[in-house]
């Protein structure tokens, strides 16, 4: 029997000792429980003559978004997708559920960076679901997500796109708190997304990430970077000069000591990453990829959601 693996029971003097122990760990189980949260958003959007509209608009628990906005006129949406507790604690498990309907367009982000805090022995779940009909586009542009230092976290996102949809997301992930001189030296992040155009597969990218593992600071794997971000762009008209434009853009720039950037594109799937240690570089980054990308996909030049700039 190896000790690693199997907790030690330490025997107990007297019966009253045991009781009280056992009714002691259900009372902080209970506790736990109730310090969790669930929370789930579903919203629709559909298109009615020359307006994208937010159609349905329902939630259970602290997720909410706010009134539709047109920034960029009636026939693109934004929505700001909130989470008012501001963090999310070991065994917090968030769903949001998202559909946009025939030629409707919708961009979705968030107020400001995702916290994902310490498990306290329970793991925080996310399940992101994205349904883009036929014409239709979909930008899913949220801030960044931190990790805590012992942080337990599942992520999942599903994407599916009608044949003809457009899709952009960016995810940016921040391990530790730098700012804070915190490291991530102990937790674990896993992570699985998958979208799918016309009822096929097109990308399928999974992993868990430990602490202290090769994955997080291998040759193959992080290099022990604490920033990664990745923009993944779905839709017709891409192509190899615009990686290439994506590439040369940013060779031009200072992304700092050891950070790397790459673009690739495989069919109608264009990836764009950055491995450094700053959450601003990598913002920047993705934010200059997404405005290259947008007008082939969307149809219209980037106009920067005013929440990222406060």
């Amino acid at each position: 029997m190896k000790n690693s693996a199997v907790a030690r029971i330490a025997l107990l003097p007297d019966v009253a000792g045991a009781t009280a122990s056992i009714a002691g760990t259900a009372d902080v189980a209970e506790a736990r429980a109730a310090a969790s949260s669930q929370a789930s958003l579903r919203l629709a959007f559909a298109r009615d003559g020359g307006t994208t509209r937010l159609v349905t608009r329902a939630h259970c628990g602290p997720l909410r978004v706010q009134k539709a906005l047109y920034p960029e006129g009636a026939a693109l949406c934004h929505a700001v997708i909130v989470h008012p507790p501001g963090g999310v604690v070991g065994g917090d498990r968030l769903q949001v559920a998202v559909e946009t309907g025939a030629a409707a367009q919708a961009l979705l982000t968030t107020p400001g960076a995702a916290k994902w805090y310490c498990a306290n022995g329970r793991v925080s779940q996310q399940s992101v679901h994205l349904r883009v009909g036929p014409g239709a586009t979909l930008e899913w542009l949220p801030q960044e997500s931190i990790f805590y230092n012992r942080a337990a976290v599942r992520l999942e996102q599903q994407v599916c796109l009608a044949a003809d949809a457009g899709y952009i997301g960016i995810d940016i992930l921040c391990f530790g708190r730098a700012a804070a001189g915190e490291t991530f030296d102990s937790g674990s992040l896993g992570q699985r997304i998958m979208i799918r155009r016309g009822g096929r597969l097109l990308w399928c990218e999974q992993g868990t990430l430990e602490a202290g593992s090769r994955a997080l600071h291998g040759a193959l794997g992080l290099c022990g970077a604490t920033v990664c971000a990745t923009m993944v762009a779905v839709g017709d008209g891409l192509t190899a000069a615009m990686v290439q434009d994506l590439r040369s853009s940013v060779a031009s720039t200072d992304i700092g000591a050891g950070a790397g950037f790459g673009a690739s594109l495989q069919k109608s799937v264009l990836v764009a990453r950055y491995l450094g240690n700053s959450s601003a570089t990598a913002r920047r980054l993705m934010t200059s990829a997404w405005a290259q990308v947008r007008p082939v996909l969307v149809g219209r030049d980037a106009v920067t959601p005013r929440l990222w700039n406060t």
